[in-house]
């Protein structure tokens, strides 16, 4: 997708990936109301006051039509977290996530941090692959009940 550009993350964008979160992952993997109020809480809390010089969110789009998102934040003074990794259907598969992870990864290099770390479901496997080819490393992995369902949760964590 040649004429994807990937562009800061705006207010605005807030319900649009609320919705998307909680519909895909409905969709997808049976997640309960629980995950959508959990994405909200999260970009609310970066609208209310991230540090731009450390902290970044980015929405894929092709013309108006918004693909995917990345996030950046501190976890803290030597650790970004990667968060609210999305592409919607249409999107995968052509190099976008690629984009987005490329884009959120120089980002926190040049902030000035040591590395990254990230937390998905194992069940994500387009992404997982996406992570190891990037060069992440799987560092934790444990069963849960999450979203009302029988997840496993992965920590993943890269050094630059």
């Amino acid at each position: 997708m040649s004429d994807v550009i990937l562009r800061p993350f705006e207010a605005g964008d807030t319900d649009w990936l609320v919705e998307r979160h909680a519909t895909l992952y409905a969709d997808a993997e049976g997640f309960d109301d629980t995950f959508g109020p959990l994405v909200r809480s999260i970009l609310e809390a970066f609208n209310a006051g991230h540090d731009a010089q450390c902290e970044a969110g980015w929405i894929a789009s092709l013309g108006e039509q918004r693909l995917g998102s990345i996030f950046c934040v501190r976890l803290d003074a030597d650790t970004a977290k990667l968060r609210l990794f999305l592409l919607v259907p249409e999107a995968r598969g052509r190099g976008v996530g690629r984009q987005l992870l490329a884009q959120c990864m120089n980002f926190a290099r040049d902030a000035g941090y040591a590395g990254m770390q990230l937390w998905t479901h194992e069940s994500h496997r387009a992404a997982c692959h996406l992570y190891v080819s990037a060069g992440w490393t799987l560092v934790d992995s444990q069963p849960v009940h999450s979203f009302g369902q029988d997840l496993v949760e992965q920590t993943w964590i890269f050094r630059f």
